[in-house]
């Protein structure tokens, strides 16, 4: 069997401030010691379940270039770097038969919930048949349109009940209880990985109880962005449109990774700064 690990950095065990998840922060090596560690512990599960499971990990915060190499459980393959297909998920395929997302974080907007937002700081809100998705959403409903169920996901108790509410048979590790934005009380990062491990054995052994989350095309997206020439940079793609004001485009898509290509295309295009 082929499993897939999505790992992202502000919903791992200690991390409460952007100066653990920059690269050009003082604090940030601490991070992505951590962000590495918890990767382990899960892969350890997986192949306490699954012995001779092939389990890939995918890099997926930031610059996708956070976990030590050196140091991953040499029994996993790590996606690494950017840009790339599908983004959070690369190498998820049509035989992967399991996701974990571990160190997620809630949607931008939410709160109380440590470090919250949707991709990047350009994002205010995405909404799919009408329905606000975050990270953890995107990826779920990208995940299930391959037919992959998403069995696990760690992070702060606001992630969790995010991710409850889309996948209620799946199971959850809540790392630590947030207090804010940049606040919360931690499990210590040894009991973290304990429960990681021992929660990823379990999610795997019983993935069939889980079935893949589907939103069926054609599908109507909408993207409110931060900057008003965040928006006139999107209405460049063919099938973009402004509506509602000011910071909100909007597209039809065939399917869900049409949707989720697009989204991602949108939040680099907003990157790019006025000339």
């Amino acid at each position: 069997m082929k499993v897939l690990i999505s790992v992202d950095l502000e919903g791992i065990s200690g991390i409460v401030h952007p100066a653990e998840t920059n690269p050009d922060r003082y604090d940030y090596e601490r991070g992505r010691a951590l962000m590495t560690a918890e990767a382990n512990a899960v892969i350890a599960g997986v192949l306490d379940a699954e012995p001779d499971a092939v389990v890939w990990v995918a890099d997926a915060h930031g610059t996708f270039r956070n976990i030590l190499p050196e140091d991953l459980d040499r029994r996993a393959y790590l996606v690494r770097g950017k840009p790339r297909p599908l983004g959070m998920l690369a190498g998820l395929d049509e035989h992967t038969d399991a996701v974990l997302l571990v160190g997620y974080h809630a949607r931008a907007g939410a709160g109380p919930a440590v470090l919250a937002h949707t991709i990047s700081d350009a994002i205010l809100d995405v909404r799919v048949a009408g329905r606000s998705l975050g990270e953890i959403g995107l990826n779920v409903a990208m995940a299930g349109h391959l037919d992959a169920p998403v069995v696990l996901l760690s992070g702060d108790d606001t992630a969790c009940t995010e991710f409850s509410e889309l996948v209620p048979s799946a199971i959850t590790v809540a790392v630590k209880q947030t207090l804010g934005q940049a606040a919360a009380v931690a499990l210590h990062p040894q009991e973290a990985r304990e429960r990681l491990r021992h929660a990823a054995a379990e999610a795997i052994a019983r993935r069939a109880s889980v079935s893949p989350t589907k939103l069926a095309g054609p599908l109507d997206v909408e993207v409110d962005l931060y900057g008003p020439y965040m928006v006139d940079l999107a209405t460049l793609v063919p099938g973009v449109t402004r509506v509602g004001g000011g910071r909100t485009v909007a597209f039809h898509a065939v399917d869900f990774a049409e949707a989720y290509r697009l989204v991602q295309l949108l939040v680099q295009l907003a990157s790019i700064k006025p000339s």
